[in-house]
């Protein structure tokens, strides 16, 4: 059948390829999605929701802006753009029947801010661990066991899960912390763990400065946003974020867990919300620490125009 109804959702076409070289059907997602709504939405409800969405002959795209044509009973919640000056039109996913509009709508990934709407403190912040390109799986594990012991000797403790693509992400619940703060906590962290493994972690944010080391990302704490849990990638066979116990690290590939395959490892319960510790409260002496650590975007930024400037320099010089 390739049409169904759930919820009061018509789905349509889920026979039909979802999108090119994705290699599964429109109804593989929407099963997968139905499958761990109860663990999903969750994680979704209250927050400004960023979906990424494909559609066969065309590129995956990212969508802020709630669709044209949404049923009225879809929430949705306005918020200033700084950017593009304009407020956008989130979409707001507080329940089953929302997620499955969207997956009709061939959403794929699904993307929070660590911020609910109407507050002002993030619930948590992320280290996301990025391999160079062609490492093995262990060597980002090998980073991640490093977070943990940073994480540990700061009195903090974290989960951690696939983050869909090649990497991790280790996830820290904090409390009463401003976005500048858990920034620049993140920073510390990031700072530490490379610390600890000069031979094997960078926060280098230019990848032609990490000389084949595991980039120890912290900039999507504080106002930025995290593929949420459960959620697939628009990448071929749509690999899951999926949570991970810390020793399951070294016995698992992340390419293997799939909207497919995640089936295998369902389990009563919530996983990921089973390995989550309670929000715990940052240090103060972290915080200080990271807010004397440039932010490393804005640093690569001034780094890449100290280079444009130097070989500008260069070619006006004189020919021998």
């Amino acid at each position: 059948m390739t049409d169904d109804e759930r919820d009061g959702v018509r789905l349509t076409s889920l026979d039909s390829p979802l999108g090119d070289g994705l290699d599964v059907t429109k109804g593989a997602l929407v099963d997968h999605l139905d499958a761990v709504a109860d663990k999903l939405v969750p994680l979704l409800a209250g927050r400004a929701l960023s979906v990424v969405r494909v559609r066969p002959g065309a590129a995956p795209f990212m969508q802020k802006n709630v669709p044209k044509g949404a049923p009225e009973w879809v929430r949705t919640v306005d918020i200033w753009s700084a950017a593009a000056h304009r407020d956008v039109h989130f979409v707001v996913c507080d329940d089953r029947r929302t997620l499955l509009w969207l997956a009709n709508q061939r959403a794929v990934e699904f993307h929070v801010p660590f911020t609910r709407i109407g507050e002002d403190t993030p619930t948590g912040l992320v280290l996301d661990l990025d391999p160079p390109e062609g490492a093995g799986f262990e060597q980002v594990v090998a980073v991640a066991a490093l977070v943990r012991q940073a994480l540990a000797e700061a009195g903090l403790a974290g989960a951690v899960k696939t983050s869909g693509a090649k990497g991790l992400h280790v996830v820290v619940p904090v409390r009463g912390a401003h976005n500048e703060d858990v920034a620049a906590a993140t920073r510390a962290l990031a700072a530490r763990t490379a610390r600890l493994g000069q031979e094997r972690a960078t926060t280098a944010y230019l990848k032609e400065e990490r000389d084949g080391k595991v980039f120890v990302d912290s900039t999507r704490s504080g106002q930025g946003t995290i593929v949420a849990a459960y959620s697939p990638r628009a990448r071929p066979g749509l690999p899951v974020s999926t949570p991970l116990g810390w020793d399951e690290l070294g016995h698992v590939v992340p390419a293997d867990l799939t909207v497919t395959t995640a089936r295998a490892r369902r389990t009563e319960g919530d996983p990921w919300a089973a390995s989550l510790p309670e929000p715990q409260e940052l240090p103060a002496d972290l915080v200080a620490e990271g807010a004397a650590i440039p932010v490393a975007r804005v640093a690569a930024m001034h780094e890449g125009k100290r280079r444009a400037r130097a070989r500008a320099a260069q070619d006006d010089q004189p020919a021998p």
